[in-house]
């Protein structure tokens, strides 16, 4: 059995995030309360506390698969299967495509769970890119063209992206179909950043119905302010769906009862809407202090986020992008996100979805370390 490699930044995360003064490596936006999201949705709160604390069906119930499948265009029930988590869902759904002796080809930068388990449950992991063209990150053909062949499996994509906020444009979500439909690979499509656009209304657009053997991994923790509930789904073909359920019973076997109540609530259209305009609210709120920060020092420089509360700033200075982070953990500061720790070399992700104030006193403290 192959050993697992380390997963690198969520174990910085977890030894670090409670510890630091200010947190900058969170990319999601200010949490909701469970008061909150019950006045949302117009929900009485009196009966949701009758909620009998036992199990739930362990693909979630039908009324919340349901109102997942209602983002999906053309999606039904059959179609969701519910996890804890958008990472467990990942891990599922690699689980249930790759067998020894394939290969993933994995978009960087990213998050890089896939990049280990293509490792583990494949025989490889094979990267592409987005590179920085001019005021946006752009989809690298050529890098795609060599990292999809003959024994890839699937073709993994975090779109809106992490960590640089970018959103692929038709034409590229257009190569990517073709790049897997060439060898008769899977796409597989996170896309928990998506419905926290930095401008307009409508959220970014998504993978599913693009291709007949599309797989999109998601849930309520980033653009739904909802991390706590631990809830994740994967909308997938029927049979898709049928080997991911497989899988989950052998690691959480079910969503919590309480998770399964809430999920028809925030995934009900109108509140849906209301969720995503707050978030959207708090990501075009926060960014300008943020940019005007990174502006202020001429070291850095960025490509401004389409969505996601979250960006990517490159630097020019001479020193490891790992040593500058620890100096901030060892001082009382907060941690960023290395760009190494998602396939990229001299920069960092900022986090900026939560209290302003208490963000940009923590970007003051990351000045100090950058002169």
């Amino acid at each position: 059995m192959p050993r697992i490699d380390p997963f690198e930044m969520e174990r910085m995360q977890s030894l670090y995030w409670h510890l630091v003064e200010y947190d900058l490596s969170e990319s999601g936006v200010e949490p909701l309360t469970l008061r909150e999201l019950l006045a949302l949705a117009g929900a009485d709160p009196d009966r949701f506390l009758e909620t009998a604390l036992g199990y739930p069906l362990s693909e979630g119930s039908q009324e919340a698969r349901d109102a997942i499948a209602s983002w999906y265009p053309g999606a039904d029930a059959s179609n969701v299967t519910m996890v804890n988590g958008g990472s467990e869902a990942n891990l599922l759904v690699l689980w249930a495509l790759l067998e020894p002796g394939d290969r993933l080809a994995f978009m960087t930068p990213n998050y890089l769970q896939g990049v280990g388990l293509g490792r583990f449950l494949g025989d490889a992991s094979d990267t592409f890119s987005l590179v920085r063209t001019g005021d946006r990150w752009a989809l690298d053909a050529d890098a795609l063209a060599a990292a999809v062949g003959e024994r890839t499996k699937a073709i993994m994509v975090c779109n809106p992206n992490n960590p640089t906020g970018a959103v692929l444009i038709e034409a590229e979500m257009d190569a990517l179909v073709e790049a897997a439909s060439r060898v008769g690979a899977w796409i597989v499509a996170d896309e928990i950043y998506r419905g926290a656009e930095v401008e307009g209304a409508a959220a970014s657009p998504t993978f599913w119905g693009r291709y007949d053997r599309v797989v999109v991994t998601s849930g309520l923790s980033k653009a739904f302010a909802l991390p706590g509930l631990r809830v994740g789904w994967v909308v997938a073909p029927p049979e898709t769906i049928a080997q991911v359920w497989e899988r989950h019973d052998y690691t959480t076997l079910t969503p919590s009862m309480i998770a399964d109540r809430l999920v028809p609530l925030a995934m009900e259209a109108r509140t849906r809407e209301r969720i995503l305009e707050r978030t959207r609210t708090i990501v075009r709120t926060n960014l300008p202090p943020v940019e005007g920060w990174i502006e202020s020092n001429p070291a850095l420089s960025y490509v401004r986020p389409v969505a996601g509360a979250i960006v990517y700033v490159d630097y020019s200075l001479d020193v490891e992008p790992r040593a500058r982070g620890g100096r901030a953990r060892r001082r009382p500061s907060g941690p960023l996100g290395p760009g190494d720790m998602f396939g990229l070399g001299k920069g960092f992700r900022i986090g900026f979805g939560f209290d302003l104030e208490r963000t940009m006193k923590g970007l003051e403290r990351v000045s100090a370390l950058l002169m």
